[in-house]
C-alpha cells in the first residue's frame, strides 16, 4: 500500500491499472477479459503492427481495418486520438 502526501493509506490498483471492460466492439480486437487501460491501448498496438495498419507516408496515422472502424467510427485516426475512441468502448 502506499502512502499519500496526507499520510493516509491507499491501496494500489486505481487509474490505469484497475481493469476496464471493452466493448463487443473493442473486444473483436483485445479479447472480452477486463483489463488494465495500458494492455488494452498494448493489445491494440499489436493488432495494428500485425495487420500493418499504419499509414506507410504518415506513421502517426492508423488506417482501420473492419474491426478498428467499428471502434474508431471512421477509416481513419491519428495515434493521438486513438485514446480517445478507446476511451468511449471502455466501462
Amino acid at each position: 500500500m502506499a502512502k499519500s502526501s496526507t499520510g493516509t493509506t491507499r491501496k494500489a490498483g486505481g487509474g490505469l491499472a484497475r481493469p476496464v471492460q471493452p466493448s463487443p466492439e473493442l473486444a473483436a480486437v483485445v479479447g472480452n477479459d477486463p483489463l488494465p487501460r495500458s494492455e488494452v491501448v498494448s493489445k491494440v498496438w499489436d493488432h495494428i503492427r500485425k495487420n500493418n495498419l499504419q499509414n506507410p507516408q504518415n506513421k502517426r496515422e492508423i488506417l482501420a481495418d473492419d474491426k478498428l472502424k467499428k471502434v474508431f467510427g471512421k477509416d481513419s485516426c491519428t495515434m493521438f486520438e486513438m485514446n480517445k475512441h478507446l476511451s468511449n468502448h471502455l466501462k
